[in-house]
C-alpha cells in the first residue's frame, strides 16, 4: 500500500466490496457457511470476472476486453 493519507490505496478493494455486497449479499437470507462459500466463489469466478461489465473498461466484460486487446496486439504484430 502507499503512504499514510493516500486516498487511492483502498479504492479498488472498496469498489469490489461495494459491488459484492450490493449484488450478492444484501437482500439474501442467512445461509449455511458452505453454501455462502459456494455462492461467493460463483459470484467472483462466474459473474464478477466474466459477465459483469466494467465502466473502466468501456463497459466491456473482462473477457471482451482481453479479446479486443489480443486482436489489437495481433494486428500490430502483423503490421510490424
Amino acid at each position: 500500500m502507499s503512504g499514510k493519507g493516500n486516498c487511492w490505496d483502498n479504492a479498488v478493494a472498496e469498489s469490489f466490496f461495494k459491488s459484492f455486497k450490493t449484488e450478492l449479499i444484501y437482500g439474501t437470507k442467512l445461509k449455511a457457511r458452505e453454501q455462502m462459500r459456494l455462492d461467493v466463489f460463483e459470484y467472483i469466478e462466474f459473474w464478477y470476472n466474466h459477465k459483469r461489465r466494467f465502466s473502466a473498461l468501456g463497459n466491456l466484460t473482462i473477457d471482451e476486453f482481453w479479446e479486443l486487446y489480443n486482436i489489437k496486439k495481433q494486428l500490430i504484430k502483423n503490421v510490424a
